[in-house]
């Protein structure tokens, strides 16, 4: 009786955070804009507290030429949002994007994207995370898998059943099967959208090949693809580039029309 009391509320809560990707994939959703806001903007402000960003204004002020770029092509609302880019005195070539319009770059990132169509690729590929709510559903996906274990060790402790080792598998079992996949799902997601709104905003898609390639140059140790957060780099590498000669006409078009960065370190 237990297990029937929990799931049934639970089951409701989830038909009822059902919304759409900017893709047409169903997304669950559990909290709202305006909490993630807040949690993205508190981890920016616990960054600056904490001595992360450092005074580098070339490179901040190249880093926020390539975002204005791309932020002015995003749909509404991210399109009129004051966003703030910092530098990150990190030498690993990573950036971020979070919600409450927030950008951070790390150093190491100039060394890897050699010119501002290698940077767009990174930063319109986290922008599209943003946009994609992707921070809000994989806080939902942990929300949901943790109710699912909860109930799945109320249901073996009424059966006689160890509690703790079905909580602990059923654990994995989240991990493996429903949140890395998801995981997965939105990287190849914010692949997609990032290289069109680089095209649109004037920067070359095919950019995207190129960084992937000195990425997987980088080589170092890699999980199975399977068990990946990130798709596979060969995998990644021919779905940008089959994208890619798709967006060649609407980068010309953006071109044409205007569409013309010039941002320069």
């Amino acid at each position: 009786m237990k297990i029937r009391n929990l799931s049934i509320p639970l089951a409701t809560a989830l038909l009822a955070a059902c919304v759409t990707s900017p893709t047409g994939r169903s997304q669950l959703m559990m909290v709202s804009d305006s909490q993630m806001s807040q949690m993205g903007l508190s981890a920016f402000n616990d960054m600056r507290k904490q001595g992360k960003f450092v005074d580098a204004p070339r490179e901040r002020a190249y880093a926020t030429c390539v975002s204005n770029a791309l932020i002015a092509v995003l749909p509404p609302p991210w399109n009129t949002q004051q966003w703030e880019v910092q530098i990150i005195g990190d030498d690993t070539a990573n950036a971020f994007a979070l919600p409450g319009g927030r950008i951070g770059v790390n150093k190491g990132m100039f060394k890897l994207a050699s010119n501002q169509d290698q940077l767009a690729v990174v930063l319109g590929h986290e922008l599209s995370h943003v946009v994609s709510r992707h921070g809000a559903e994989r806080v939902s996906d942990n929300m949901a898998a943790q109710a699912a274990v909860t109930a799945g060790s109320i249901y073996a402790g009424s059966r006689g059943g160890d509690a703790g080792n079905a909580a602990a598998l059923l654990g994995v079992g989240a991990q493996v099967g429903i949140l890395l996949p998801f995981s997965r799902t939105q990287e190849s997601e914010a692949d997609t959208l990032g290289q069109r709104y680089m095209a649109q905003a004037g920067f070359d898609p095919r950019a995207a090949v190129t960084l992937w390639q000195k990425m997987g140059a980088q080589g170092g140790s890699k999980p199975p693809a399977f068990l990946s957060t990130h798709p596979s780099t060969g995998n990644r590498e021919q779905a940008l580039g089959q994208e890619a000669q798709q967006l060649l006409p609407m980068y010309e078009h953006a071109r044409s029309s205007g569409h013309a960065p010039n941002c320069r370190m």
